[in-house]
């Protein structure tokens, strides 16, 4: 059953709960959408405020970009782009992610204020890395993956891209339960766009159900992914992919998942508190119950 769906007092199965919004913060000269824009730290930290004042639950920060074409970076380079920043977060008391694939970047960052640990490998790019989340006391993040950009024309291809999708991240839930990592702890993310074919995204998004029965929470993070920019004219600009991530959000919730990680938060807290007002579920939806029951029916004509 998924983390993200609610229970009534009896235990029966009722609504899935809104999924929380993570916000992204690349301080990063290259990342896809927004490189070098919040490479300073002190912009970076505003971006991130203005990130949690939209409604973003967690903001999630990286320093290093994973896109095609992108150059690794040390971990003493990624540390130096990102613990000022995520100890700053913390100093604001904002819950703070460390988007990183190196254990000693995870374990710094914890120690700076992070309280979440998002590795796009799974454990699978630094061999210390469920050890030492596992002695760490937070969250885990395992995202499916093959490889770094520079091979994921040839780990692409997929008979049945959901059935071995699943696989792979249960084996990886496996070796992070091995080392010890406690199972409410974890969370699986099945890496939509990496080493993913349009098609093969779009499979994944429609059989989350498929993910959330492994048992753990789920993070989907689909926003401004080029499978998104495939539905607009090909001179879009990468913000005009918000809409369709907002609606994937929205669909992501339907089907169970946890969180959803976004670049713009705004759009998609409003897709979120939308879809919950239309299921009735949502604050919106409290609030007019009760004034319902203290106001007479009046109505609701545009001005």
């Amino acid at each position: 059953m998924s983390a993200a769906t609610a229970h009534d007092a009896s235990g029966a199965h009722s609504t899935p709960a809104a999924p929380e919004v993570w916000g992204i913060l690349n301080v990063t000269p290259d990342s896809f959408s927004d490189g070098g824009a919040y490479l300073d730290p002190q912009r970076a930290v505003d971006r991130a405020r203005i990130l949690a004042a939209d409604g973003a639950h967690v903001i999630d920060v990286g320093g290093e970009s994973t896109r095609p074409g992108s150059q690794p970076v040390t971990p003493a380079v990624e540390q130096s782009r990102v613990l000022p920043v995520i100890a700053a977060l913390a100093a604001d008391g904002l819950r703070v992610s460390i988007d990183t694939m190196h254990a000693s970047t995870a374990a710094a960052s914890v120690e700076a204020g992070a309280a979440i640990v998002n590795d796009v490998s799974g454990g699978l790019a630094d061999p210390a890395m469920l050890e030492t989340v596992a002695g760490l006391d937070v969250d885990y993040v395992a995202m499916h993956w093959r490889g770094p950009a520079a091979v994921w024309d040839a780990v692409s291809d997929y008979r049945d891209v959901v059935t071995e999708v699943r696989n792979e991240l249960q084996s990886r839930l496996e070796a992070a339960l091995a080392a010890g990592i406690p199972a409410e702890r974890l969370w699986l993310d099945p890496g939509l766009g990496f080493a993913k074919r349009h098609d093969d995204s779009w499979a994944l998004v429609r059989a989350l159900p498929a993910l959330t029965d492994l048992g753990c929470r789920v993070l989907v993070g689909a926003s401004r992914k080029r499978f998104l920019g495939e539905l607009l004219p090909p001179d879009h600009h990468v913000e005009e992919r918000d809409l369709p991530t907002a609606v994937v959000s929205v669909l992501a919730a339907e089907a169970g998942a946890a969180a959803v990680r976004v670049h713009d938060a705004r759009s998609t807290v409003l897709a979120l508190a939308t879809h919950a007002a239309w299921r009735g579920t949502g604050a919106a939806a409290a609030s007019s119950s009760s004034a319902s029951s203290a106001e007479p029916a009046r109505s609701e004509v545009p001005a």
